[in-house]
Formats: structure tokens, sequence, C-alpha cells
């Protein structure tokens, strides 16, 4: 067990332990309904839970979403409405955050994207991620998502 030192006495450092990462994307204000609807459209997501604000403001026709899970997988997405006053700040607009989607058909996977409103290719070779295949799906709220194929196992290696 790690120890850290306290005004010179050594106590034990107790492990922390995580039981998963939800991610959170955070969408111009009121098109977070709009983008969970994409979700569902273009990759299959499931809606899981919603959390809307619990007063509308007078400018805004629906209320805000704080957020929406969804499940994509085995992986939990938070989508949320970015209003002024939302963490992280309003000027925040991109984190370079790409999200990389495993599928066995890329083509079908970039199709269905495509055919509910994103841009998209499938690239090969040297212009791919690790020189294999890959899709690039960009999503109408500016996110990219890769589509590739899971990674094989690999067994002992011989230098």
């Amino acid at each position: 067990m790690a120890t850290e030192a306290t005004n010179g006495a050594v106590a034990p450092v107790q492990p922390v332990t995580f039981t998963g990462l939800k991610s959170q994307v955070f969408v111009e204000a009121s098109k977070a309904n709009d983008a969970v609807a994409f979700y569902k459209a273009a990759f299959g997501a499931e809606e899981v839970n919603r959390v809307t604000h619990p007063k509308r403001k007078a400018d805004q026709e629906l209320p805000l979403l704080l957020s929406a899970e969804i499940k994509l997988g085995s992986s939990t997405i938070l989508i949320s409405d970015l209003a002024d006053d939302s963490t992280p700040p309003h000027s925040v607009k991109s984190t370079g955050l790409v999200f990389c989607l495993e599928t066995e058909d890329i083509e079908a996977a970039v199709d269905k994207a495509v055919k509910a409103g994103a841009e998209g290719e499938v690239t090969e070779g040297e212009g791919a991620w690790f020189g294999g295949r890959v899709g690039k799906v960009k999503d109408p709220y500016g996110i990219v998502w890769l589509i590739c194929t899971p990674a094989k196992k690999c067994g002992d290696v011989e230098a």
C-alpha cells in the first residue's frame, strides 16, 4: 500500500477505484434535444435519463436541457445545453475531444450517420488512423467521431 508523509507522520493512502467514466457534451443552448435525436438516429443511442431546468427562461420556448444521459454500446454520454451561466464557460467551443466508436461495419455506420445529417468519409491506408480503415464523422454540433473496427487482441509477440 502506498504511504503519504503528513507533518512527519506516515499514513497509509487509501486506494481510489473508479467504476466508470461519463463524458459530457455541451451544445449551443436549445439544441441539446436535437443532438439527442441525432445520436439516436445516427448511432442507435438509447436515452436513459433526462434532467431539464425547472424554470423556463423568458426568451426560450423550451426549458434548458441540463443533461440527457444516453447509452452508446457500453458507454454513457451526457448531452447538455450550453447556457451563459453553464460550466464550462460559454466561450469554450471545442476541447479537441474526439470520440471513437467501434463496429464491424464502418461503411454502414458512416452511411447511417451521414443520412442522419453528419458529414463523413471512410479513409484507408496512411490517411487513416494507425494505417488501417477508419470512418470520420463530424456531427451537426461540431463533434468528431471516429468509427473503427474493434482492436484485435494480440498474443505474445517475439521481438
